[in-house]
Order: structure tokens, then sequence, then C-alpha cells
């Protein structure tokens, strides 16, 4: 197998050009979360108003986010309370095969966020406090992200959650759970979720054109305190303690991190593990085996200890991962963007030479990287959003990619997944649905069948002549008025066209009478002067 991909050096000379866009004036959007940059939320999930958490953070109800779900509050056996007061609220949703509900969140185009949605089961009702927790998807956009299995926290009493880094790729950001039937009979639910703006510098060597990262570990070593967050992280990353004794040293001088392109926070620099002389630092870390996968992997070192600096090299498992590491009270980081990893994993340290200070490290980081999922068309997600528009009683689960991922289109929306990604079919019958057609509806061209029978929908047929491939049109059983338009005529693969029982008026084009291959139905009802044949 060949070696993985060489990592890099981000020493502080290095990101002297990013700190000068750090400095430029930073707008606070309106509805931003208090204390973090540009589009940022904070959602407390069911709540029905403000709540203020102990770090002093303010945290918005997620309705005005979100079309669908209940609000709910999980119940804890006894009379005990719940420390963090985003989770004393929930909002679940019905276990619907292949649903998707999906929170929409206006964001920057091109800029990258931090997701980190919270799931807390807890009891949901005395009845079902022996049924284990729903099992769900998470899904970004177009992008599968994982699974959501809380069973084994649930059973602590904690809460479980998840971290990613996402790109945004236009100006809304859809987060989705979705219902797949293949794991559990209950539906998907969250406590909390989390959106924070990253800074343009902070994993900025991930090509996020192609992948997303998913955390797998993030850790401050020789700490036995607290997890470090905000406000000593700006974004509220969470930085684990990974405790040993043996090798655990701290320090009380400062270290600059904004020198780091990821900005860790500078609390971490004040443990570190330290090897013993002439011995070198065998870490295993992260604690839990790895899929055979590439990974994101990020270490952080400062030698706030001795006025000389430390040379060593960092292995991990087998491989060379730098040579020849020097490492001043200054700090750097190393990252590697694709290494390999698998199974448990040892990081370790070893000194340059026998005479040499021996080696330390403060902190690391190790994501898994997913590809970004393909999206619908553009002009198929706006024609869709315009029908969306102008209908009610919509089903909850139209938000998010109209298309994808597979098996998670919008309900009643059948697509094509080509070389783009094309709406094929709608099928909206008998869903309870008012309102109008859209005209945009002529944009979803690729269309080869449309129903949107046996619902109460108003006003006229719109020009459907651009939907050439269209061959099957069943409107019927609504109350549409107005004239049927003779462009329908002029669409060569049209084969069926129902009409009956709306309020259709005037008289039927010859050129759909007369069409060859066409079978159509007019009557019982409408209003047409002549009456077409049956």
């Amino acid at each position: 197998m060949p070696p993985p991909q060489r990592p890099h050096l981000l020493a502080a000379a290095a990101a002297l050009l990013f700190l000068l866009l750090l400095l430029l004036p930073v707008h606070l959007a309106l509805g931003a979360a208090e204390g973090f940059r540009g589009f940022s939320y904070l959602l407390n999930c069911g709540a029905a108003s403000l709540t203020t958490d102990g770090r002093g953070l303010r945290w918005e109800p997620d309705g005005p986010y979100v079309s669908g779900g209940a609000p709910g509050a999980p119940q804890l056996p006894g009379s005990g309370g719940l420390l963090d007061p985003t989770l004393a609220t929930l909002r679940t949703f019905p276990h619907r095969r292949g649903a998707k509900f999906c929170y929409e969140l206006p964001v920057d185009k091109n800029r990258r966020y931090l997701l980190r949605p919270t799931f807390f089961h807890g009891a949901l009702s005395a009845a079902a406090s022996s049924v284990p927790p729903p099992v769900f998807d998470l899904i970004v956009d177009g992008t599968f992200w994982t699974a959501v299995n809380t069973t084994d926290d649930a059973l602590a009493g904690a809460a479980s959650s998840y971290e990613g880094v996402f790109p945004a790729s236009g100006r809304n950001m859809s987060f989705c759970l979705g219902v797949n039937p293949d794991y559990t009979d209950a539906g998907p639910f969250i406590s909390a979720l989390q959106v924070i703006q990253l800074d343009d510098s902070v994993y900025n060597a991930t090509d996020f054109r192609t992948s997303a990262m998913g955390l797998i570990a993030r850790t401050k070593f020789g700490s036995t305190g607290d997890i470090e967050r905000y406000p000593h992280d700006s974004f509220d990353r969470y930085w684990l303690p990974f405790p040993d004794s043996k090798h655990a040293v701290s320090s009380t001088q400062n270290v600059t991190s904004t020198d780091f392109w990821n900005l860790p926070p500078p609390n971490v620099f004040n443990t570190a593990f330290i090897a013993e002389q002439d011995a070198p630092l065998v870490l295993q870390w992260p604690p839990m085996p790895l899929q055979n996968d590439s990974y994101y992997v990020a270490l952080y070192f400062a030698d706030t200890l001795s006025e000389n600096s430390r040379t060593f090299d960092v292995y991990i498992n087998d491989y060379l991962f730098l040579k020849g590491l020097n490492v001043t009270s200054a700090g750097l980081s190393v990252f590697a963007t694709q290494w390999i990893l698998s199974g448990l994993t040892r990081v370790i340290l070893k000194p340059a030479s026998p005479f040499a200070l021996p080696p330390l490290i403060n902190a690391g980081e190790v994501f898994g990287l997913f590809p970004i999922g393909r999206l619908t068309h553009p002009r198929d997600v706006l024609a869709l959003e315009s029908i969306k528009k102008n209908l009610q009683n919509i089903p909850e689960d139209w938000n998010g990619d109209p298309c994808m991922p597979l098996g998670y289109s919008w309900t009643g929306v059948t697509c094509n997944v080509g070389s783009r990604i094309r709406v094929i079919s709608l099928n909206f019958s008998g869903m309870g649905l008012s309102g109008t057609l859209s005209p945009e509806i002529a944009n979803l061209t690729a269309l080869i069948d449309i129903s949107f029978a046996s619902n109460s929908l108003l006003g006229r047929i719109p020009d459907l002549s651009n939907l050439s491939k269209l061959e099957r049109l069943h409107l019927q059983e609504n109350r549409l008025s107005g004239l049927v338009p003779g462009t329908l005529g002029t669409i060569k693969a049209l084969r069926e066209l129902f009409l009956y029982n709306n309020s259709l008026s005037g008289p039927v084009p010859d050129n759909l009478l007369n069409k060859q291959g066409l079978t159509y139905r007019f009557l019982p009802g409408n209003l047409f002067a002549p009456q077409p044949p049956h």
C-alpha cells in the first residue's frame, strides 16, 4: 500500500496573509446568533421563546426555520431535571418512508459552516420508556452525512452531538432529518441545532468543492478539566480533555492562537503531553477504531516550557507524518488533508537526536471526509419552489433538495439521475392541495408525467408547450376554470389528457380532439360549448 499523503506545515509566519483578512470589519447579519459572525444560528428545537444557556448564549426557537414536526419535551425518570436548558425541549417528526424534514437557513454563499445537531431522547412518554430511540439519517443539502443512533448515550441518560463542516453552495442551506425505514419504526427528533459560520482560514486546505468533514475527535492533551468551548473557542468547537498523569504538563504562558489557520483557542496550549527524556511519546489517538478511509488530521504544538526549540519526528502508525518538526514558543500546526487511517491509530513523536528536548503535543483534530452530494438542476429547483409557493396544504417534506440524496426526493416527485439531475414526474394526486398551478411548471422541461388529480386547484391551466417530453397530463377532479390551452395540442409526446370534473369552459381545441394517439377525457363535468365527444 502506498504511503499516505504528506502533511503540510503551518507556522505562524505562514498565516500572516490570513490574519490581514481577519482584521477587516465583520458585518453581523440581522438574526445572526449573538457572539458569532455572519449568518450563524443557535436553535432551541421545540422551544416557544428565547433561551439563555449557562455560558450566556441566547438560543432562539426553531419554528421560523422548519415547516413541520411537533414540539415536545423529553421526560426524565423520577424528579430529575435538565442542566442544559437547550435539552428541555425537542421537535419530533412523523415516521414516513423516504421523507426528509428540513431546516431552511439563509447563509452566505461559498462560506463554510460548522453544523452541530444535538439529540436528547430521554423517555418521550412513560409507556415508551423501554423503547430504544429512533435511528435516522442526517442530510445537508443533497449530501448524506451520517446515521444518528443515540441508543448508547440514551441508556446513560446523556445527549448525543454530531459535528460536521459543510460548504454553502447557495444562499440557503438545508439541514434535514431523513426517515430510513430500514432502521426503526419511530420518527426522527432533534433537541438543538448550531450552525456557525467559520472564518475563511479555518480548515481551508480541504477541497470543499468535493468533500465535507465529519468530526471524529478533537482533543486537548493533558487536560483534566471541562470541555474547552465558547467563549474560548470563537466557533464553539468542543475540545475534549485527554488526561494522562504520567505525561501531562501545564503552563500559564500565553500563545497567540490567531497565528494558526484553524484558530484553536489559546487555552489548548496551556496543557500538553510531554515524553520522558530520550524516549518517544506514543499516543493511541483517536481512542476508537476507524474504518479504512481518508481523514483530515491536524496536530497543534507550542513549547511554553523551554526557551530552546524542540525538534522531533512525527509518525502516524508506521508512516512518517513529518520529519524534523521544530517547535518553539510561537507554536505551529501540521496537517494532512487525506491521510489513510484504519483500525486503532498510534501517534508517535520521536526525538530527533539523543540530546534533543523531549517531544510534546498540545491538541489534535481528526475528521472523516465524505463526498459532497449532487444537487437537482437549478432550473428545476426554482420551478418547484414557484409551484410550492402557489399551493397550500403541501407535504411537510417539501424542503431541501427536491431529488437528492437518492431515496429522499420530495413526496410525489420522481427524478432522473444522469449527467444532470432532472425532475421527470409530478404525482400529486389526492394530496389535498389547494391553490393554483404556477406557470413555472413549464420550466420543468424533462417532465414526462404530471398529475394533480383529485385536489382543489383553482385558476387556469398554464401554457405547457415547452414540455416537449410530456406524455401524460392528469388534472381531473379539481376546480380549474377558463379555456383549455390550444398549445397542449402542440406537444408531440402527449398521449393522455384527463381534464374531467373541473369548471373549464369554451370549445375544446380541434388540435386536441384530432390528435393522433391521444387518449382524452373532458367529460363529465366542465362547461364546454359545444360539448366534446365522450
